[in-house]
């Protein structure tokens, strides 16, 4: 007996998608970067809603040149054990106002395209969902971010005990 087997269509990425995801996260990227404290090399920031802590998140510059700029971004501690803390890098282009995560955790390089199943089960559109999950953290980081309490005092304002 002869069984006709259709094998399932090759992932093709959409590259508008992931171009709107960049332009997108490079604005959000922009925003939080303006809760920076005298252009530092690290920034932090906590995240609050209303008095419910919910967790610390750490920008790191790796790597800066003129048209392009290497993040660290890591949420350092959170309030609950539902959340991984996520260690992201992401590369900036500051030419073209794009952003997009080039690392996430362990993994050195995310391909544009996997096949499927392959050996880690990474999903064929990998990098769309982690520039999607990038998008997603930082909304919540602009929603909730708050620059912490004890670098909003500086020197001038400090107030005796």
């Amino acid at each position: 007996m002869t069984e006709w087997v259709m094998k399932p269509k090759r992932y093709v990425p959409d590259l508008r998608r992931l171009g709107a995801l960049g332009e997108g996260n490079y604005r959000r990227l922009q925003r939080l970067r303006h809760l920076e404290q005298d252009e530092r090399p690290v920034s932090e920031f906590e995240l609050h809603r209303g008095d419910l802590y919910l967790g610390r998140v750490r920008i790191e510059v790796l790597q800066a040149a003129r048209y392009t700029e290497t993040l660290y971004l890591e949420q350092v501690h959170n309030s609950g054990r539902w959340l991984n803390n996520p260690q992201l890098t992401v590369r900036v282009y500051h030419d073209a106002s794009l952003a997009e995560v080039i690392s996430c955790y362990r993994d050195r390089r995310i391909a544009p395209v996997n096949d499927y199943p392959n050996r880690y089960m990474h999903h064929p559109d990998e990098k769309v969902q982690v520039n999607s999950f990038l998008a997603d953290w930082l909304d919540y980081c602009l929603k909730f971010g708050h620059t912490p309490f004890e670098l909003n005092l500086g020197p001038a304002r400090r107030e005796a005990p």
